[in-house]
């Protein structure tokens, strides 16, 4: 089987990793586009304090990512790729009043029946949590997690990119663009070369709508841009400062290895595919990092990175049951993809392809920004494509989505 996947990000590179290692021949390409999201992610894994946690089939697939990771770095260790930025730091929740405090804390114990990878949950007071995390006011209580971690998706991506080459995938620079004939997809064009393959996997993120322009597919998928500032606080160790989640903002800090903390981000809708960094970004991100973390002000500015999150309306789910016909899906909102959920994601897609296509037809399902899409050749759409919120009826190309928690032999090709 020969796949080509359309994207080098996290969910593409896992993508291709996962399909090499199941014997089939693959081509990951991509186009270097300034502002892909994984280049300027944070990589926050710590979905059980999200607000987004009562979605259950987000929660299910967020839990699963969770639970992914310690297994594929040490796979891609065994490989020799040991430097992917993934390590466990725990989280400190900031929540005030204290009974916010308590209700957080037993919701988060609750919640580690199902899932004990949360670790060890913990009250702390403000002192306690400025000990761990010394740029913090020292009056904000906080709710420790102790199983939180965060990951470097750039350098996540790369190691997945260059064991899926060990095993013999192809790595081509270039933009690619889906290429079909009488309607349906037969492979991509790159550099103005047509490569044939069997199945097509879009892992394009925020510019999947105009990669899927060939094919009639119409998904709805917009660009977010986020900026995000990196700091230097030398001389310190931050190889261990845990992640800061300030409840209610929105915003966040992290630190890596080098003395460097990461403050986010905007999340600026209806910017399109503008590459810049704004005065206002850098107004609204120090500011509310300065907010909770006074003890950066004197933080070198390294610099700000800007990505285009690939967000779309309703639910977060990378793809779910559909709503019922003529209601909306959950909140109207846009909402970006977790690149830290993008190993699962790209594994799932693969493992459901190569080599045990299911026959069964899923549920409708759908589609949203989370996902990879896979065009199999020679199959139609055009039977069931109005029954699936989201794509055009008129195409002829197949398409499918694995849904959130879905295993690969429960959800096959839309035919």
């Amino acid at each position: 089987m020969r796949v080509i996947v359309v994207g080098s990000g996290v969910v593409g590179a896992s993508c291709a990793y996962t399909a090499s290692r199941l014997g089939a021949e693959v081509v990951l390409a991509d186009a270097a586009m300034p502002g892909q999201a994984t280049a300027a992610g944070a990589g926050i894994v710590c979905p059980w304090a999200s607000d987004l946690a009562g979605d259950r089939a987000w929660y299910g697939l967020a839990c699963a990512s969770a639970r992914h990771y310690p297994g594929l770095v040490a796979e891609l260790a065994e490989l020799g790729e040991t430097e992917v930025g993934y390590r466990q730091v725990g989280a400190l929740i900031l929540a005030e009043p204290r009974p916010q405090q308590a209700d957080m804390r037993q919701q988060l114990l609750a919640r580690r029946a199902a899932a004990p990878e949360i670790g060890e949950v913990a009250g702390l007071t403000g002192a306690e949590a400025r000990a761990l995390f010394p740029p913090l006011r020292g009056d904000r209580a906080a709710v420790s997690v102790g199983g939180a971690c965060r990951v470097d998706g750039r350098l996540l991506a790369g190691a997945l990119a260059r064991a899926a080459a060990r095993q013999g995938a192809v790595i081509a620079a270039g933009r690619a663009r889906l290429t079909c004939r009488a309607g349906r997809a037969v492979g991509v064009t790159l550099d103005g070369q047509l490569a044939e393959a069997d199945a097509v996997v879009a892992a394009t993120g925020a510019w999947t709508r105009a990669f899927l322009e060939p094919a009639g597919v119409a998904v709805a998928v917009t660009p977010q841009r986020g900026q995000i500032v990196h700091l230097s606080v030398e001389p310190a160790d931050t190889s261990r400062w845990p992640v800061v989640l300030p409840r209610g903002s929105g915003h966040y800090l992290l630190a890596f290895d080098g003395s460097r903390v990461v403050a986010g981000a905007t999340r600026e809708t209806g910017a399109g595919f503008e590459y810049r960094v704004t005065a206002g970004g850098l107004a609204q991100v120090p500011g509310q990092a300065l907010a909770v973390a006074p003890g950066l002000a004197e933080a070198r500015h390294l610099e700000t990175r800007v990505g285009f999150r690939p967000a779309g309306p309703g639910p977060p789910a990378a793809a779910r049951p559909g709503p019922r016909r003529g209601r909306p899906g959950g909140r109207d909102r846009p909402r970006p993809h977790r690149a830290d959920h993008g190993p699962l994601r790209g594994s799932r897609r693969r493992a459901g392809r190569a080599g045990r296509t299911a026959r069964r037809r899923p549920r409708a399902v759908r589609p949203a920004a989370r996902d990879a899409l896979t065009f199999r050749r020679g199959a139609s759409l055009s039977a069931t494509a109005g029954r699936v919120p989201g794509v055009n009826a008129r195409s002829t190309c197949a398409a499918s989505w694995c849904p959130a928690g879905g295993s690969p032999g429960r959800h096959g090709t839309v035919r």
